[in-house]
C-alpha cells in the first residue's frame, strides 16, 4: 500500500520567497529520511517553496484563472511530503509518528488511490494509466 505523508506546517503559508528552513530541523529530518530510506518503505520525498512563490489554477464555467501567491485564504498549506511504500495504514501513521515535526507542524497520512480501488467502468476509462506512471517513473 502506497501512502503519503503530507507535511502542514502552520505559518508556511505567509512565508517569503527563499524562506530557508532551520539548518538544525533539517539535520533531524535528515535522520529521519535515512530512517525511511534503510526500512526500505521511502518511494519519494520533497519539500516546496512557500505558497508566496506559487500559483493556482481554478476552473469555472469552463475556463482556466490563475491566481499568485500568496493566498490570503489559505490557513493550511503543504510544505513537503514522503511517499511511502507499508503493510498498513497504521504502519504509515507509526512512520508519521517519527517524524521530528516541531509543535506548529502537522502531518496528514493519506492512502494513495489504486487502479483496483475503483470498480471495472472506471478501470476501463483509466486504460494506460499504469503505463503512464510506469513512463513517469522513469523520467520518459
Amino acid at each position: 500500500m502506497r501512502f503519503m505523508l503530507l507535511m502542514i506546517p502552520k505559518g508556511y503559508e505567509t512565508a517569503a520567497p527563499g524562506t530557508a528552513p532551520d539548518a538544525q530541523a533539517v539535520a533531524a529530518m535528515m535522520k529521519f529520511n535515512e530512517s525511511l530510506q534503510k526500512a526500505g518503505v521511502l518511494l519519494a520525498l520533497d519539500g516546496l517553496h512557500p505558497p508566496s512563490m506559487g500559483a493556482r489554477v481554478t476552473f469555472e464555467n469552463g475556463k482556466a484563472r490563475v491566481t499568485d501567491g500568496p493566498f490570503a485564504e489559505a490557513k493550511e498549506v503543504l510544505g513537503g511530503y514522503w511517499m511511502l511504500q507499508v503493510k498498513s495504514r497504521d504502519e504509515a501513521i507509526a512512520w508519521a509518528m517519527r517524524c521530528p515535526g516541531s509543535p506548529h507542524e502537522t502531518i496528514e497520512v493519506r492512502q494513495v488511490q489504486e487502479l483496483a480501488d475503483f470498480p471495472a467502468d472506471v478501470q476501463a476509462a483509466a486504460s494506460g494509466f499504469a503505463e503512464m506512471q510506469a513512463r513517469a517513473g522513469r523520467g520518459a
